[in-house]
């Protein structure tokens, strides 16, 4: 990313400063989480990264240097989802993915349906 003065304090400001390609592959990322997250989800920054908030955090995502990671904010949904990211480098609550290549639309839905799944039970 580049760096500039102030920290983004919106998604969109904080994918104008993420140069291409992994500013159009975050943006897919973005699309494919509003339209699995409930109506009532919100975009926000936090941690300096785009991220939805479902009653607290649902999900994130954020460009490094030399690829893109999805955070699924639950060690306890990226477990019961290990056959699905079995072709992903996956560490401590990332999904790692190239930056010219977003993760497929129907496992970011998965995803954000287990969280949403997840935190309505609490």
């Amino acid at each position: 990313m580049k760096a500039t003065g102030a920290p983004p304090t919106n998604i969109d400001d904080y994918l104008a400063l993420v140069p291409e390609p992994a500013r159009t592959t975050l943006e897919k990322v973005r699309a494919s989480v509003r339209a699995a997250a409930p109506r009532d989800a919100t975009e926000a920054i936090g941690y300096r990264i785009p991220m939805f908030r479902y009653k607290g955090g649902l999900v994130a995502f954020a460009a490094f240097k030399n690829h893109c990671s999805f955070f699924p904010m639950s060690l306890a949904v990226m477990a019961s989802l290990q056959t699905d990211l079995r072709n992903y480098d996956v560490d401590k609550g990332t999904i790692r993915f190239p930056l010219d290549k977003p993760l497929p639309v129907a496992l970011i839905k998965k995803i954000v349906k287990a969280r949403v799944a997840e935190k309505n039970r609490k």
